[in-house]
This record gives structure tokens, sequence and C-alpha cells, in this order.
């Protein structure tokens, strides 16, 4: 039988085993005490604070960015993502630990990238990878044998080792040998006054145990706590269980609303009630539906692995349905309400207060706030809103910019919370409406015949 070469002849390849071997060693060197060079593909609400983190952390960082504009304010010292400490930015980028570009070209001399770019996904509500590739298959023309990429985008399970592995390693660079990848899905809470990047324990997968050396030493110089896992997949998932089980309890929760309110209860105190149980317990809160760039996008991302994998997660579907009829069950109580008070819908003015998806931000993706103007309007209401975090409404055809709150309120016929922002005068707001629809219990504990809840 004829003899089969492999490779090399066995002191070649040894020597290069003993390179790569080298190469691992200075690489998590670097990376532990915080003299690499690090990458940050996407500069949002999410790569942008760990840019941050990273270069206070010691590390050298430049940050790519499509969009020209980020690009220039980030180099001028300036930000606008609101959980970034605008004077630590400012610094750091004097002092030439962070720059950004809009050329991939830089990430060439990096040691470590982390790419964060959005994973939405499309009106089928199949996940759109478009980002993810596009930036995975831009940094492939510029990796470097002993690169470490970490992919920070949720994602379904799976993703980093069925899309992004095979892009990198088309040039036969080998991963966990030429150059090592790992999954560590961001956790940003924006608006959280008590958790910021560096204090989020930090979940990693690495694709080889080297791998996850790599980004356990990378991660380890900037985050407090990093907590590894077996795979990339366990990474993955523990990202998408996170928000899905905010979904399905937000889901029993506004579910409870709809019930309490048919019933005549106070869900409110419900809740609280039953929230003194010290054990078995956890307090959700209903409202007008789910909104942002997480818990109402990511439960659909396991949801299609799952049928992938043959299995129809049902308690998900059902969650996301319940979530998804609360918009139209404000508006059937706005519409109860202005019956009572014997006006019709139509030519009612309608104020809303508080339109961004949560409180204190002014973020309005995947708001409820959207759906329920777009409604209203619909049924010919005129809509007017206020919001100490966004300076203009647009929900389908609607255009509006934003308007006194006391002034509004007190010439519209109802006013309608949806954010419960702290440092809006809701004490006034309650003295100048003559009807109010509180949708977060932003009035809790106070009781006026002219007020609802939810």
């Amino acid at each position: 039988m004829a003899r089969v070469a492999y490779g090399a002849p066995r002191s070649s390849q040894t020597a290069a085993d003993l390179k790569r071997t080298a190469m691992a060693s200075r690489l998590e060197a670097r990376l532990a005490d915080g003299s690499a060079r690090a990458g940050v593909v996407g500069l949002g609400y999410a790569g942008l604070p760990l840019a941050v983190e990273l270069a206070r952390a010691g590390f050298s960082v430049v940050g790519v960015d499509t969009a020209s504009d980020i690009v220039s304010e980030i180099n001028s010292g300036r930000c606008s993502v609101p959980d970034v400490d605008a004077r630590l930015l400012a610094e750091l980028v004097r002092a030439g630990r962070l720059r950004a570009s809009s050329e991939y070209s830089e990430l060439a001399t990096c040691d470590a990238v982390s790419i964060c770019v959005p994973t939405p996904l499309r009106k089928t509500k199949d996940p759109d990878l478009t980002h993810v590739l596009e930036a995975s298959n831009a940094l492939a023309k510029h990796l470097q044998p002993g690169m470490l990429v970490v992919l920070e985008s949720t994602t379904y399970p799976g993703t980093t080792e069925e899309a992004v592995l095979p892009i990198l390693a088309e040039r036969g660079l080998r991963v966990g040998a030429d150059f090592f990848l790992c999954y560590s899905p961001e956790r940003v809470d924006p608006a959280n006054p008590e958790y910021r990047t560096k204090d989020i324990p930090k979940i990693i997968g690495g694709v080889t145990p080297a791998c996850l050396r790599m980004g356990r030493a990378f991660y380890g110089r900037a985050i407090d706590t990093v907590v590894p896992v077996s795979s990339t997949l366990a990474a993955e998932t523990a990202k998408l269980l996170e928000n899905t089980f905010r979904m399905v309890n937000i889901g029993l929760a506004n579910e409870t609303a709809v019930l309490c309110s048919r019933l005549g209860i106070d869900v409110w105190e419900v809740i609280e009630a039953a929230a003194t149980k010290p054990f078995g317990f956890m307090p959700f809160y209903p409202g007008p539906g789910l909104g942002g760039h997480c818990v109402p996008v990511d439960p659909h991302l396991l949801s299609w692995k799952s049928r992938q994998a043959g299995y129809e997660p049902r308690l998900i579907r059902l969650a996301s349905e319940i979530n998804g009829e609360m918009p139209r069950h404000v508006v059937d109580r706005v519409q109860s309400a202005l019956n009572d008070a014997g006006k019709p819908v139509r030519g009612s003015r309608i104020h809303l207060v508080g339109v961004a998806y949560k409180r204190n931000v002014g973020d309005t993706r995947e708001s409820p706030a959207l759906d329920i103007a777009a409604l209203l309007s619909g049924m010919g209401a005129g809509i007017t809103f206020s919001d100490p975090h966004v300076a203009e409404l647009r929900a389908g055809s609607l255009a509006l910019d934003r308007s006194d709150l006391i002034r509004s309120a007190s010439e519209a016929d109802i006013a309608v919370i949806l954010a419960d922002h702290d440092g809006v005068d809701y004490d006034r707001l309650l003295e100048v409406a003559p009807l109010i629809l509180d949708t977060r219990n932003a009035l809790g504990g106070t009781s006026a015949p002219h007020l609802l809840r939810l």
C-alpha cells in the first residue's frame, strides 16, 4: 500500500507547531497585560462603551464604523451614546488611546477585534446577518496570524461557527492555531445607572480551548467578571435565554393586566402584593408593549433556530403574541375612556407622554408608542407628544415634533403615559389633564377620578 503524505516532514511540522505555540503565548501575554492593540467594529450602543472600557484598561483601541458622522464625532472627543462618559471619551481620544476610522484596513495591526454590529430581523421574523457577514468579510481581508476575533452581536445559536468561521478560515488559517475565535454577547442595559459594561459579567465561549483562553485574557483585562462557557453555542444561547426570559415573563404580566382590567382589579396592587413573597416570585410589570433592540427581537432568533431543529417553541410564540397585542389593548382603553366621557376617538386630541421604548432613554426603536400613535391617528385622533429625550416621532405617515407637556396635556381630551421618564412633572400633569391613562404606573399611589391605569 502506498504511503499517504500528510503535510510537511515531521521536523518542519514541529517547527511550525513551536512557532504557533510561541505566537499564542505572546498574544495571551499582550492581552493580559494590556499592551495589545484592540479593534472594535461597530461604534453604537454596545461597541462604543466596549471600546472605551478597553482603552481605559490600557489597550490601544481603534474603532471602525461605516458611518462617517460617528467617526468624526468620536475623533473630536464627542459622544452621542448616552451610557458613555463623554469626559472620559474625550480624555482617551486626547491621550491617543482611542480613535475611530471608517477603514477596515486599520484592523490589520490589531491583536484582538470585537464585532459589535446590529442583527435585525427580516419582516418574516427570520434573522438578518447582513451586517455580521459584511463585517466578517471585510475583516477577513486583513486577518493576520495570531489575531483574536470575538463576535458580540446577538444572534442565533451556531452563527459563530457556521457563518463567521468559514469566512475567516477561507485563506487557510486554522482556528485555534493560526487565529482564535470566540463569541461573547453584549449585555448592555441602556440607562441603567448601576450596571455598565465594566460591571456586567462577560459570558464567553471559544471555538477551541485555546480560543477561550485568549478571550478570557482579553476581556479579563477590562471587565470585572468573565464567565467562561464550554462553547460558542452555549454563549449564543445564554444571551437569547436572558431576553426570552424577560419577554415571556413580561407577557405573563401583560396578560394579567388585561385580565385584571376585565375584572376591575388593580394589577399593580396585585403584583406588589405577590412580590412580598421572599422566594419563588420575581416581579415583572406590564406596559403598553415591548420595545428596544433586544427583548422584542432576540426571542425570534431562538424560535427560528428551534424550528430549524424541528421543534416549535410554543411558549415563546404565545408570549410574543400577547406582548404584540398590547398597543391595541392600550388603544381600546383610550377609546373606552373617551367613550365614557361622551367623546369619540375621531376628532379627539390625544397627548402621548413619553414615546421612547423605556424609561430615561431617547431610543424609539420598536417602541410601542409608534404603533399606538399610528393606530389612534388612523382612527381620526389628533396626536401630540412630549418626551424629554425624544425630539421627533415618526410613526408610519405620521411625523410629529415634540410639544410642551403641560400646554398640550391641558388642551388634550386624554393624556396617555407610555414611558415613565424621571424628571417629568406628573403632579402638574394630574392637575391639567382632563383624563389620564397611565400604562406604566408612573402615578402609583395616586387616586383620582380622571386617572385610569392599564
